[in-house]
């Protein structure tokens, strides 16, 4: 399965009033594995950035000035992203400018040339509920290094949310249990199956001397509790196993 993590910067907060991208990042993902086939565009947003944004993300309009417009670099964002399982962190803020630069050329909506979405905020609402869920808490809750977040940039933040995206939706992919994963535990935590078909697993009988020393133990138990105890009684067959009567 493809996925790709995809994040945003923009000049504000509402597309709607004027605001525009000025950066995107995309992580692919394939069966659950990093690839390296990332995308990143810087944009010029044809605009100045308000100044609570532009403290975000640091990105001037004198750097963004020589940059592509949207139009030039849309139809290699549509065909990267065409028929992928998109994530997103609060997905509803990302697809709201993805739309509305989508508007302008006149194409449907992003999702629409997409196979699905995963909001991996309303993931985190329902895995820790109560809690915290912005990317840095995330990070810090899961293990996963943001040290070098300084400002927010949209293919480290992809890269960060890839890694918490893995982090929340891990299954056991070992026959190795780590008994210090505290999160691993938490309600609503998706598991993964492993099949153990593909290993030739050896079968090891009892010696004579090990079943010996068994039967002194039920011996023991049957005795203390004058009684049989549960271990020597054989599970009743499932129904319709019964031999049919003579």
């Amino acid at each position: 399965m493809r996925q790709l993590i995809l994040d945003t910067e923009t000049t504000g907060l509402n597309a709607k009033t004027g605001d525009r991208l000025l950066e995107i990042g995309c992580v692919e993902l394939v069966n659950r594995r990093l690839t390296g086939n990332n995308l990143h565009f810087y944009i010029n947003p044809e605009r100045d950035s308000d100044p609570g944004a532009l403290a975000v993300h640091g990105l001037t309009t004198e750097f963004l000035s020589d940059k592509p417009k949207f139009a030039e670099i849309a139809e290699e964002l549509r065909e990267y992203c065409r028929g992928a399982e998109i994530i997103i962190h609060n997905a509803a803020f990302d697809l709201g400018f993805l739309d509305m630069e989508f508007g302008r050329l006149g194409w449907p909506p992003f999702m629409q040339h997409c196979a699905s979405l995963i909001d991996t905020l309303m993931l985190a609402r329902e895995m820790f509920p109560g809690r915290r869920n912005s990317l840095d808490a995330l990070c810090e809750r899961l293990g996963v290094n943001n040290a070098h977040r300084t400002l927010h940039g949209a293919l480290l933040d992809a890269e960060l949310l890839a890694d918490v995206y893995l982090a929340m939706t891990r299954g056991q992919e070992s026959l190795v249990i780590d008994t210090n994963d505290g999160d691993e535990g938490e309600a609503g935590v998706h598991r993964e199956r492993i099949s153990l078909s593909q290993f030739n697993l050896p079968v090891i009988a009892a010696a004579t001397e090990e079943i010996a020393m068994h039967d002194d133990v039920l011996n023991g138990i049957d005795k203390g509790m004058k009684g049989t105890c549960v271990w020597r009684k054989e599970p009743a067959p499932p129904e319709g196993d019964a031999s049919p009567a003579a």
